[in-house]
């Protein structure tokens, strides 16, 4: 019997959690999780609008993120704005397990949306 044929039946003892390895999460699937999160917060995007995206930075078990998006207007720009925060960071949490201690929101563009009934111009 060779050396390693009698271990076979042997349970294998456990491996410390702070022994085994980990699992790096690289920052383009960070970013592309929370551009989906993004999008899913704006809703039906303004039309000719570009679709949101994100930058992130990973350091250790944290995520600091930036989103650049285009809303339609008039519209809450605050409140629109704070839900995607909001949502980006409990997403992110939720499938990643980072912490995010940071979601900036850059809005680019403001579309104007056509009001029904309104005449005149839009300023």
């Amino acid at each position: 019997m060779s050396a390693g044929a009698g271990e076979l039946g042997r349970p294998r003892p456990a491996v410390p959690p702070g022994e085994r390895g980990a699992t790096r999460i690289a920052d383009r699937v960070v970013s592309k999780i929370a551009a989906q999160a993004a999008r899913e917060a704006v809703g039906q995007p303004a039309k000719g609008a570009a679709r949101p995206s994100a930058d992130v930075v990973v350091a250790h078990r944290t995520a600091r993120i930036r989103i650049h998006l285009e809303l339609d207007y008039p519209t809450d720009i605050g409140a629109r704005c704070a839900a995607v925060r909001r949502h980006v960071a409990e997403r992110v949490v939720a499938l990643v397990g980072m912490e995010v201690p940071e979601v900036a929101v850059h809005v680019e563009r403001l579309h104007p949306v056509p009001v029904q009934g309104a005449a005149g111009r839009t300023r």
